[in-house]
């Protein structure tokens, strides 16, 4: 698989015409990204905080954000790194 078809994969465009924020910032890269997060953290909430759940206990949303932020953080820095990395070579 080649850049240009990999670009043309990831909606992401001439990728010689955008910097790697923006190619990461791009709405199929974040829809990605948001799916990744929405994933993993529900696993995350359901594995760290299933038993106040379970007994109907409140909890921390400062946890519970944080624990989706962070595999959308992970994601973006991803597709990021992915992107400058092709920018060097390409």
């Amino acid at each position: 698989m080649s850049i240009q078809s990999l670009d043309e994969d990831t909606s992401i465009g001439n990728h010689c015409a955008q910097t790697p924020l923006q190619q990461c910032m791009a709405p199929r890269m974040l829809k990605k990204s948001i799916y990744v997060a929405v994933v993993v953290g529900t696993v995350l909430t359901i594995i760290n905080h299933g038993d106040k759940m379970m007994a109907g206990l409140p909890l921390n949303m400062t946890q519970v954000l944080l624990t989706y932020l962070v595999p959308f953080l992970v994601s973006t820095y991803g597709a990021w790194n992915m992107a400058r990395s092709n920018e060097r070579s390409g």
